[in-house]
């Protein structure tokens, strides 16, 4: 038993108990919350090409480099960069935690939207075809702050006690039933969206690039999201690699991780953005559009009660292993930066998210007018976490395993039928992320 308590350094019960926590990050609230509407405000087809650009090359470097810095220590991404690299590399972790901290923050706000939709959906008051109706309920909820804050606690409450109960009791398990639950469902809404009157134009939308309409905003924001729903620069995917076993195959489970976490976004612009245009919604409504167009498509269909139940109740679990993933990294980081036990770090982690949290769940109600840089406290908290830092974590761990352990990081791909992805894994790392990175950067300030 070490310092911490716990017997010894948790594991993964298998590689798919791995690739479903993983992914859940995104498959949560990352696609079906946020792609959608920052979708609507970037223009479409674009910014869809864009994002997708970024995963599938950025993306899989930096999971697999991630991963790399986890698997390698079996340490939380504080201690494991201070292992690897020194204690100049250690301030990186702590801000990248910090991140992680933050951004749950936040999230939260919109987890304990899930929580009131779903007790909602029981009682069948969330279903209405009048968009307009949902908007101003929506926009009364969540300007109501001690409903905001309580929903909000309940569903920390919820992430909280699953972090408690550990990797394969808490984490692992959560993501391996859930996640294919909420795949199956998304298709069955989305094939009710599809038959919508004017569903077809939000298809079009969604998947015709008009590139004329890009700008640096649209890059930065088509980049951040990239990084938030893979869970990159915040050390999330460090500590999960941490639970790894040393047999596991690493460029395989970034493959998949990126790969669902794709599909999970682009199934989610095709369920909620045909709707969108059918109800006469406007795509660029902002966080709240997930809220208001699927109870108007549930409303429409057969059994849509027992559907719209279901829905929320598998978009709460959804979005609790993307609160996991943001709770777990920060936890962790107590136990093993000061040999907290679990129970301790998590009670922790749960009252400073809580009071962190409060200001933005306000940022929608009686602290609206308050704004900073043109922003409420919710969206600056988004687009500074999301946007510039969880791009300069990626960029470090970049850099990181690109020059000072590459060759203990090369290691992991040797003698597997991915080694070819060797010398392109490093381009990826020292060439094309900072290059993207500052570029945007650039554009953008």
């Amino acid at each position: 038993m070490d310092a911490s308590g716990e017997a010894c350094r948790a594991t993964w019960g298998s590689r798919l108990g791995f690739v479903l926590a993983a992914a859940g990050s995104a498959v949560g609230l990352g696609a079906v919350w946020k792609f959608p509407y920052v979708v609507g405000q970037h223009g479409g087809g674009a910014f869809l090409v864009i994002y997708l650009g970024c995963v599938l090359t950025l993306g899989v470097a930096l999971l697999l480099a991630e991963m790399t810095v986890g698997r390698l220590t079996g340490q939380s991404i504080t201690t494991a960069l201070r292992t690897l690299g020194g204690r100049a590399w250690a301030w990186v972790g702590r801000i990248a935690t910090f991140n992680a901290f933050a951004i749950l923050s936040f999230y939260v706000v919109v987890g304990g939207w899930t929580v009131t939709y779903l007790m909602r959906a029981f009682t069948g008051s969330v279903l209405a075809n009048d968009t307009q109706r949902l908007v101003a309920e929506f926009s009364a909820f969540t300007a109501n702050p001690v409903a905001s804050l309580a929903s909000m606690g309940v569903f920390l409450g919820l992430t909280a006690l699953i972090v408690a109960a550990g990797v394969q009791k808490g984490i692992e398990r959560a993501g391996k039933w859930l996640m294919p639950a909420l795949f199956l469902l998304m298709l069955l809404v989305i094939a009710r969206a599809l038959t919508l009157p004017g569903a077809m134009a939000g298809v079009a939308w969604f998947l015709t690039p008009d590139f004329s309409i890009i700008s640096g905003d649209t890059l930065l924001e088509a980049l951040g999201l990239a990084f938030f729903s893979l869970s990159l620069g915040a050390g999330m995917i460090v500590v999960y690699g941490s639970y790894l076993p040393r047999d596991a195959r690493l460029a395989g489970s970034a493959v998949w991780v990126a790969t669902l976490a794709t599909l999970a976004c682009c199934l989610a612009g095709l369920m909620i953005l045909p709707a969108v245009f059918a109800f006469g919604v406007p795509p660029d409504a902002g966080p709240g559009l997930t809220f208001i167009t699927m109870p108007a498509i549930f409303a429409q269909m057969p059994f849509g009660h027992a559907i719209a139940i279901a829905f929320f109740l598998l978009l709460l679990f959804a979005a609790l292993t993307s609160a996991v993933s943001l709770f777990e990294p920060v936890a962790a980081f107590l136990i093993d930066e000061y040999q907290w036990r679990r129970s301790t770090a998590v009670l922790a982690v749960f009252v400073a998210t809580f009071l962190f949290g409060a200001p933005a769940a306000l940022s929608f109600g009686i602290w609206s007018d308050v704004r900073l840089f043109d922003r409420t406290i919710f969206d600056l908290m988004d687009y500074v976490t999301v946007n510039l830092l969880m791009p300069a974590g990626g960029l470090c761990i970049a850099i990181f395993v690109g020059t000072s352990i590459w060759p203990k990081a090369r290691t992991v791909l040797e003698g597997s039928r991915a080694q070819w992805f060797v010398p392109v894994w490093r381009v990826l790392l020292l060439v094309l992320t900072p290059i993207a990175i500052f570029g945007v950067w650039y554009q953008t300030f």
